[in-house]
C-alpha cells in the first residue's frame, strides 16, 4: 500500500507500507492490503505505520483519511512529534 501523511505546510511522510492503525474518532482501526474504499475522521492520537523494514509512529492533531486502491492519503491539522 502506499501512504501519504500531509499536513498544511508539509508532506511528513510517504511510502510503501505493510500496515496503518489510525485514531479513528470512533475508536482505532487497521488497514491492511486490499481495505475496501473509506474516508474517516481522525482524532488527535498516534498513526502506527508498518513497513517492511522498520515501524513509526507520527502524534498527529485531527484530520481525514482516505483509502482506495491500496493508496492511503492523510490529511492532518500538525504533527507533534515522530519516533
Amino acid at each position: 500500500m502506499h501512504l501519504e501523511i500531509l499536513t498544511p505546510d508539509a508532506k511528513v511522510f510517504e511510502g510503501e507500507v505493510n500496515r496503518v492503525i489510525f485514531p479513528g474518532i470512533m475508536g482505532g482501526f487497521e488497514v491492511l492490503n486490499g481495505h475496501a474504499p473509506l474516508i474517516s475522521a481522525l482524532k488527535d492520537g498516534i498513526i502506527k505505520v508498518t513497513s517492511a523494514s522498520n515501524v513509526e509512529e507520527f502524534n498527529v492533531k485531527s484530520g481525514f483519511v482516505e483509502v482506495l486502491n491500496n493508496k492511503l492519503t492523510v490529511c492532518v491539522e500538525g504533527v507533534i512529534e515522530n519516533n
